[in-house]
């Protein structure tokens, strides 16, 4: 055991400490703490605070230090919000751009509405929780404070469907979403079901109220198709497709988004997926909208056919990453959205960056991505305007970005601009 200095919080949340000439990442630490830890390598158990740092409040989930779920909890509400701004400012000075960051945006609203439980098998018994900080180890909760109240039976459900594949001993992933019908399930890790595993899953749907099982995106059991709210859209979402966090989360980011298109009428939203954005556009734009996912795309242009007063919307399933949209493709547009998974979009930005699009909004759940994305737009001859975080992942390192481009005052740049 050894006495550790505290000096800040790094990216994950985790206290940072020098040991000799190494740093050591302490998990539940906070800056200004001296505490007593057990190092090994280049981490650290918590084992006591000695001096508690003055931030330093009561955690209010009695799981809070083993469960992994949540990274920093006990940390006062205004050191929180900047120590979190400061991930995004920390990660814009590291690739030497020029930051205007805005306060944190707080978009936890009524809790997450989609949550992942981890299950193992011990002895033919499933254990179902969330995995302890840095390893695999299950912590098994009987309840997360973080979610939605829709999702209160979700714990429940998760062991009852784990333990009936718990005898084949693989670990599963079980993601649940709450939707306008209920609780939408997806299992991931069993692989093809027996026949008797199925028919034990549809009854075990039934008993806990699930709107739809699914296996590996794979129809078990479907009691109600699963809707969401999209602006004035019900959109069927797809097993296992990706929403926002929150519902306050996906509306703080595309009141931003709408904001920053203003008043243009021909928008591309790219990394679209069923529609968080372009269906909300749509109401006053014609959108051209792609995605990887077939599912998605289908699942927004369901939801547009069905929703009342909005403009034409086309665009496709199409892979970003492998066939982005070229600068040609992108004239038509007086402005667009990207929102990439957390790798970010680097071929389909640098297409962006020949492009004479005026008005470009990124949205990012990677500060670090993001970052490089920038620059590239920066590079390309945009100006960067105010860059808002935005926090729906509540008590963990993650962060959602959402920045405004523009090229001059917004407008398409002149033909003897390209020229010159």
């Amino acid at each position: 055991m050894k006495r550790l200095q505290i000096e800040r919080l790094g990216a994950r949340g985790e206290g940072i400490a020098t040991d000799g000439d190494k740093r050591v990442y302490v998990p539940y630490a906070l800056p200004g703490e001296t505490v007593n830890a057990e190092i090994e390598g280049d981490h650290a158990r918590l084992i006591g605070i000695v001096d508690a740092a003055p931030d330093r409040i009561a955690p209010f989930c009695p799981h809070y230090a083993r469960c992994g779920g949540c990274a920093v909890q006990a940390l006062r509400d205004d050191a929180y919000k900047e120590w979190k701004r400061g991930l995004v400012v920390a990660a814009l000075r590291n690739a030497g751009l020029p930051a205007d960051v805005a306060p944190l945006v707080d978009a936890h609203g009524a809790g997450r509405r989609r949550v992942t439980f981890h299950a193992r098998m011990e002895r033919g018994v499933a254990r179902v929780g969330f995995m302890a900080a840095r390893s695999h180890d299950i912590v098994e909760i009987d309840a997360c404070p973080l979610l939605v109240p829709e999702l209160s039976g979700a714990l429940v459900a998760a062991r009852a469907l784990a333990q009936i594949l718990a005898s084949r001993g693989k670990p599963l992933d079980l993601s649940f979403t709450a939707t306008l019908e209920g609780m939408d399930v997806d299992i991931r890790g069993p692989g093809p079901l027996e026949d008797h595993e199925a028919g034990a899953l549809v009854k075990a749907a039934q008993a806990h109220g699930l709107a739809r099982l699914s296996n590996h995106g794979r129809l078990v059991a479907l009691r109600r198709a699963p809707l969401v709210h999209v602006g004035s859209a019900r959109v069927p979402v797809p097993p296992g497709s990706f929403l926002q966090a929150t519902q306050a989360g996906e509306e703080a980011i595309a009141a931003r988004v709408l904001e920053a298109v203003g008043a243009a009428k021909r928008v591309a939203d790219l990394f679209c997926g069923v529609g968080a954005f372009a269906l909300r556009l749509a109401a006053n734009a014609r959108v051209s909208a792609y995605d990887s996912s077939a599912e998605a795309v289908e699942a927004m242009f369901s939801g547009a056919r069905a929703a009342a007063g909005l403009k034409p919307m086309d665009g496709g399933a199409r892979d970003l990453f492998a066939r982005p949209l070229s600068a040609k493709e992108l004239a038509p547009f007086e402005a667009l959205v990207f929102d990439p998974p957390r790798a970010g979009a680097l071929a389909q930005v640098t297409e962006i960056a020949k492009s004479e699009v005026g008005v470009v909004v990124a949205v990012s759940c990677s500060a670090q991505s993001f970052a490089r994305d920038a620059a590239i737009l920066l590079t390309g001859g945009y100006s960067m305007g105010e860059i808002v975080p935005i926090d729906q992942f509540r008590h963990s390192p993650h962060v959602e970005i959402v920045a405004h481009f523009s090229r001059g005052d917004g407008r398409k740049r002149p033909k003897r601009a390209l020229l010159g």
